[in-house]
């Protein structure tokens, strides 16, 4: 658990490690470039043997002003993603564990946040449940991004099922038809201290949440950073970002903001640590573990 000003923030965890080869995640990138950060990258965040980077599938789960927020829900259970062995068909999870560990069950989600709506962040917005799909926290309010939820609804239009492995019909629309989805923009505000931010360029409409706590900040930053190694190498574009060179001006611009000072970024994929500060480097930047 971290704290932060009266806020807690837990994470939970559905895969780990999420392994991408180097190539498929940063396509034409070379691990050698990293080699003099081996210290800090290595074993948790980069496999240089195997050419590989290591990433974990969480939610974060931020209890503030008396509100229970769950920033992203990750893959799920039960779902049908043939293209990825380690996603399809899962079971026996373990996800919902720390909730009930914290003494919560899932009807005390206030908030569903999504970022955005890859599967990887958005399978645990529904469970089966006798053959049907139903929101896994039917009392929270789940805030949709308008431009995110538009961008797939079109994309769905022209190929039904075909994009995003079909977690817009079995992990978005269920929500939507439940009534209990919200469409929210940049700027929109939760509560006290907890406003949205546009962070585009992973996909259209990504967002991530600031929470401002006095002059200290903590951004959850979603995929705008998946791994550390981008903190090193801001110009690393994912393969799976919509617009690659809006994607690296957003993470510039988030580094740029937050280097140097004590606020910290907590990115959707971080493994073995909550959060990180960011240092000016002579080179540009580094990250400063928070555990």
């Amino acid at each position: 658990m971290l704290t932060f000003g009266d806020a807690t923030i837990d994470t939970m965890t559905d895969l780990d490690p999420f392994v991408l080869p180097v190539d498929l995640l940063f396509p034409g990138r070379s691990l050698e470039v990293l080699r003099a950060h081996a210290a800090m990258l290595s074993p948790h965040h980069v496999d240089f043997d195997a050419e590989t980077i290591l990433l974990g599938v969480h939610s974060h789960l931020l209890r503030v002003n008396g509100l229970m927020i769950l920033i992203d829900t990750c893959i799920g259970e039960h779902k049908q993603r043939p293209r990825r062995a380690d996603w399809h068909q899962r079971q026996a999870t373990g996800y919902l564990t720390p909730l009930a560990a914290a003494g919560l069950r899932p009807q005390d989600v206030d908030i569903v946040l999504c970022t955005h709506l890859h599967a990887d962040h958005v399978g645990w917005n529904t469970q089966l449940v006798d053959g049907r799909w139903v929101p896994t926290f039917p009392k929270a309010r789940y805030l949709i991004g308008r431009t995110e939820f538009d961008t797939w609804q079109a994309e769905e239009a022209k190929a039904p099922g075909h994009h995003n492995h079909g977690a817009f019909n079995d992990s978005v629309l269920p929500v939507v038809e439940a009534g209990i989805a919200e469409w929210v923009d940049d700027g929109f505000e939760l509560g006290r201290n907890l406003s949205l931010m546009a962070l585009p360029g992973h996909t259209t409409g990504q967002l991530g949440l600031c929470l401002c706590e006095g002059a200290r900040k903590a951004f959850f930053c979603a995929d705008a950073i998946h791994s550390p190694v981008q903190v090193y190498q801001p110009d690393w574009a994912s393969r799976f970002c919509s617009d690659p060179e809006i994607a690296i001006a957003t993470r510039r611009t988030l580094l740029d903001r937050v280097a140097g000072t004590d606020d910290l970024l907590i990115p959707a994929h971080l493994r073995q640590y909550s959060a990180m500060k960011i240092a000016r480097t002579p080179d540009g930047f580094a990250p400063d573990w928070v555990p």
